[in-house]
């Protein structure tokens, strides 16, 4: 089968179409990243060229030893994925010792796999020993009104989630672990690297401040559902914070019914003193 026909890589288009779609990446902005599964490996085995040279990754990923990705390409534009797969997209290997990758499938042309690989991969660690595998999507994108939102509210964990949970009823149930704050930094970078992955130890949300989002997922429709939950509820919120502010809202004891009702545990830190 070609590589472009399996399901695995008709999701990661579909999703780069619909982020794109969304106006969430201007020009080159945001990037994606799928962890294959040993069968998808196999399944496109023969079209993949061991042959490359070796790069550093810029961090050390034992546990992602042997693994492959699907990622975008640095400089690729979302918008152009769908139409040309092959050209912006990527299949890598991790070495054995976790701190090299190589290219063997796509960047036709010449090219390099997305600028945050040190991010993406640290994260797919990070989320692959806490889910016991089940997470294999990384997505980073420019929602606009969630980076509005960074320049007014705190730039604090317990806060920036009760703010949005407060919102949308759905919030807390998506995502009732609440949402990790990242103050910014250099894009890129192995500090933000860091950061972020000690906030996917607890949650799969994360905010790059005046920046974007970072999101994990057990797959491409949950990876894209929580960034779109997320950017529906900033909307909201930026709305009715130009509106004047809340007159009524959430209280801490609709959180703990809520939270009841769906069988959810919420983030104590999130829904404040009783």
């Amino acid at each position: 089968m070609k590589v472009c026909e399996t399901n695995f890589m008709q999701g990661f288009i579909r999703l780069a179409a619909d982020g794109y779609a969304k106006n969430w990446h201007e020009l080159n902005g945001g990037n994606l990243s799928y962890r294959m599964t040993a069968e998808e490996v196999d399944e496109v085995r023969e079209a993949l060229d061991f042959t490359g040279e070796w790069i550093e990754i810029g961090a050390s990923v034992p546990k992602l030893a042997t693994a492959f990705f699907v990622t975008t390409g640095s400089g690729k534009f979302f918008g152009n994925v769908a139409r040309a797969p092959k050209e912006n997209l990527a299949i890598i290997e991790i070495d054995a010792a976790g701190t090299n990758y190589r290219i063997v499938w796509g960047l036709v042309g010449g090219g390099r796999p997305t600028s945050e690989l040190p991010s993406h991969l640290m994260n797919h660690e990070v989320k692959m020993i806490a889910t016991n595998g089940a997470h294999r999507v990384i997505y980073h994108a420019h929602p606009a009104n969630l980076i509005a939102l960074t320049f007014v509210l705190p730039l604090e964990d317990a806060v920036f989630t009760r703010e949005i949970w407060e919102v949308m009823t759905e919030c807390p149930v998506v995502f009732p672990e609440g949402i990790g704050v990242v103050p910014w930094m250099i894009p890129g970078g192995r500090d933000i690297a860091v950061a972020t992955s000690e906030l996917m130890k607890t949650y799969n949300i994360a905010v790059w401040a005046h920046h974007g989002l970072f999101v994990s997922g057990e797959h491409f429709d949950r990876a894209f559902g929580l960034m779109h939950t997320v950017e529906k509820a900033s909307e909201i919120l930026v709305k009715v914070l130009a509106m004047g502010g809340k007159r009524q809202t959430i209280t801490r004891e609709n959180f703990c019914d809520l939270a009841e009702a769906f069988e959810v545990t919420l983030d104590e830190a999130a829904l404040g003193e009783k």
